[in-house]
């Protein structure tokens, strides 16, 4: 073999090592988290309308204990209902000794904020918005910095212990409470 050929062997063979201990980044190459069904959480604030019954009507917001203190029969569990599963708790409730018929509706008059953080223009707090995804989020905080790594996200879902990464290549929904990261490429 000859020694040019040699060297560029052993060149090689010492970049492959280099890379040997490096663990892959946590997230990397898993698919695009998937929409959940919207559950509600502390902070969310709601509209709950009984029909017939204005004084049992109005807005509530989710305590950091995750209920609604609701007239006549207290604190209700809201975190981790849907909407519309809250709606028939309140009408259980209210049955058991206060309404013959009731009939309530529950609505989400705001959600959450999300948070946009990392390398883009106006990081920051954000009203959520329904159908936002991480595209428009870039948008919202004024698009990526001059160092954005515009390959991949960070994002730690409202709950969760960590933040995982993404490729940016897909394109997926955000949910309220979400914290999005965007980091600094190196190169």
């Amino acid at each position: 073999m000859k020694w040019h050929m040699q060297i560029a062997l052993a060149g090689a063979l010492a970049m492959l090592a280099g890379c040997a201990g490096q663990a892959p980044l946590a997230g990397t190459g898993a698919p695009p988290p998937a929409a959940a069904a919207f559950t509600l959480s502390p902070g969310d604030k709601v509209k709950v309308a009984t029909y017939g019954e204005v004084a049992l009507s109005g807005d509530f917001e989710v305590t950091p204990a995750g209920t609604i203190a609701f007239p006549l029969i207290g604190e209700v569990k809201a975190a981790g209902l849907e909407p519309d599963q809250l709606s028939k708790a309140i009408e259980t409730q209210l049955r058991e000794g206060y309404l013959l018929q009731p009939k309530v509706s529950v609505q989400v008059a705001s959600f959450r904020p999300v948070y946009i953080l990392g390398e883009v223009n106006k990081p920051g707090e954000y009203p959520y918005t329904q159908g936002l995804t991480i595209r428009g989020a870039v948008a919202k905080a004024d698009g990526f910095t001059y160092r954005a790594n515009e390959k991949r996200v960070f994002l730690k879902r409202a709950g969760e212990p960590g933040e995982r990464a993404y490729p940016l290549s897909a394109d997926f929904a955000v949910l309220p409470g979400d914290t999005i990261r965007f980091g600094e490429r190196y190169f």
